[in-house]
């Protein structure tokens, strides 16, 4: 007796087609129908797999109703699997829609393991790891684009973003303008014959896009906000000083100017000393 049919999420290669898993052939294999992003792009993987399924077209702009047409077969009793042009469904493609949809009219979802272009370029960065924010396309209207940047300022952790070719160089230009110098990491063409990590800073790069070729997909990596420490200092040596600018007849608001550039230290803190003192 066949179990309850699912949804199979299928992660598919980014490039190279001998990344994708053996679990995901087997899976394609099984299934009944697929659900492609695009059947064109889908069907050039299909043969090269030597697997003929009936596919089903599942985009941006059709899959809030395909949705329900797929649960449909899935509960009649059809597996389907689901796949992207390249790398995880629902991440920056279609899929998270008839995910939510198979969840909530309680449809079992198999999500299985593969290739990520954000994953595979954030290792191979060389930038922090241990925390990060998956950011993706940032939206084209201009105002809320910035407003997005905006919000990440002070966020330490690494941030990812997507990027297209003929969009990258406003893209890069924005991040300079709003967040300043920090390091970044360009990867495109990630697992294919030119694949390409360009490893520099923002002005480097605002000022400079010839080390970038604009083709293919791209995965921005960009250095976190870093975190300013105030530094200790010696409040004795601080006083003694305040003291000695005191006696040359400066005013407490010069007195806390020379104090702050010395010692490093805000100007408000540096007048509360002096006038202290004074």
């Amino acid at each position: 007796m066949k179990t309850l049919a699912k949804l199979y999420v299928c992660p598919t290669p980014i490039g190279n087609l001998e990344d994708i898993t053996l679990r995901t052939i087997r899976t394609l294999e099984e299934v009944d129908y697929i659900a492609a992003e695009d059947t064109r792009h889908t069907i050039k993987l299909l043969n090269h797999l030597n697997i003929k399924k009936p596919l089903i077209s599942l985009h941006e702009h059709n899959e809030a109703f395909k949705s329900k047409e797929l649960i449909e077969l899935i509960t009649s009793g059809h597996d389907v699997a689901l796949v992207s042009d390249a790398g995880m469904p629902g991440i920056s493609d279609p899929g998270e829609k008839l995910i939510k949809q198979c969840i909530e009219s309680e449809v079992e979802v198999v999500t299985l393991p593969g290739p990520s272009a954000f994953i595979t370029a954030l290792v191979n960065s060389g930038l922090d790891t241990s925390r990060f924010t998956f950011i993706g396309f940032l939206d084209r209207n201009n105002k809320t684009r910035k407003e997005t940047i905006e919000a990440l300022k002070a966020r330490q952790e690494t941030l990812i973003f997507y990027e297209a070719p003929h969009r990258i160089e406003k893209t890069i230009s924005e991040l300079f303008e709003i967040l300043g110098d920090r390091k970044i990491v360009i990867a495109r063409e990630l697992t294919k014959k030119y694949e390409q990590y360009i490893r520099t800073s923002l002005r480097s790069l605002s000022e400079d896009f010839s080390m970038l070729e604009h083709r293919g997909e791209m995965v921005i990596i960009l250095e976190g906000a870093i975190e300013e420490v105030e530094p200790e200092i010696n409040k004795e040596a601080v006083e003694k000083r305040i003291k000695e600018l005191l006696l040359q007849d400066l005013s407490t608001k010069e007195v806390a100017k020379q104090i702050a550039i010395e010692y490093k230290i805000k100007k408000n803190d540096a007048y509360a000393l002096a006038l202290g003192i004074k």
